[in-house]
Formats: C-alpha cells, sequence, structure tokens
C-alpha cells in the first residue's frame, strides 16, 4: 500500500473551504485525471477517471463527515483507495487542508509512477488548483453540512 501526505493553505474561511470541497461533482475542475464524480447520495460517490492512460471506475463511500473538520472515505469496489482531508483554521481568513490518502498501485505503469513519487506530485498540483479555485470565486459554489459518524462511533 502506497500513502500520500499533502497539504495547501488557502486564503478563504475554514467553513469557506470546506463548503466547497463538498462539493465532490466538481472536482473535476482540479482534480487532475478526474473525468467524472457522481454523487449517488449523502454517502455513496461513483469516481471516473484516467489513471496511467487507462480508464478506471469506482464507487465511494464517506465513512465520517464532520463539518469544518474532516472528511474520510475508503473504496467500496473498484480501485483500492482510502483517505481523509482535515480542514485547520489558521485565522479568521486563512485554512490549511491536509490530506492523507492510502492507495493499491495496480499494474506495471501504476507501480513505476508510484516508485517516481507522481502520485504525490498529482496531489499537490490537484491541492494548489482548488486553492486557486476557491481563492478566485467571491464564495463557495455549495455546500453540504450533514455529519456522518464512523460506524465506531454510532
Amino acid at each position: 500500500m502506497s500513502m500520500i501526505e499533502q497539504s495547501v493553505e488557502v486564503n478563504v474561511p475554514l467553513r469557506t473551504a470546506y463548503n466547497q470541497w463538498t462539493q465532490f461533482e466538481e472536482f473535476p475542475t482540479f482534480m487532475e485525471g478526474v473525468k467524472e464524480v457522481r454523487q449517488i447520495d449523502d454517502t455513496h460517490l461513483h469516481w471516473v477517471a484516467e489513471i496511467g492512460g487507462h480508464r478506471q471506475e469506482w464507487d465511494a463511500e464517506v465513512t465520517e463527515q464532520r463539518p469544518d473538520e474532516r472528511i474520510a472515505w475508503k473504496n467500496v469496489g473498484g480501485k483500492q483507495n482510502a483517505g481523509v482531508v482535515t480542514f485547520h483554521r489558521l485565522d479568521d481568513d486563512h485554512t490549511r487542508l491536509m490530506v492523507q490518502l492510502d492507495f493499491i498501485p495496480e499494474g506495471l505503469i501504476e507501480k513505476l509512477g508510484d516508485a517516481i513519487a507522481a502520485p504525490d506530485r498529482r496531489v499537490a498540483g490537484d491541492l494548489q488548483r482548488f486553492k486557486e479555485m476557491i481563492e478566485a470565486r467571491p464564495v463557495e459554489s455549495g455546500a453540504w453540512r450533514g455529519e456522518v459518524r464512523r460506524v465506531d462511533e454510532a
């Protein structure tokens, strides 16, 4: 299993950064290779991406969501991955997003890419594009303020 840890500071309030991140269907606008994210319900997503020149599809489940704090997910079919993004208030107008992503590289191309840290650079680029997008907007494009509790918390 490979692990990526990346962060970015954005010049927007914590609530704005969190609200925008909950707009999963907009991920293709800043995530390289992601062609579509379709929200099936409050906790299930269908992803379509091009990875290593190959189309990949998988389903993911939001396993924990706490407004203004964290969103965690895991795959429930297809591409093996899990992760969490956490939101940290730096001051009234600045927020740090931290992403931790675990995944299993599949096939020769993905394993070679992982060996040269290509996924790390991709996530860093995605976070930089998110920063540019959210800082260029007067307000977030939407928000989902619901809470999803981990199974062991229920």
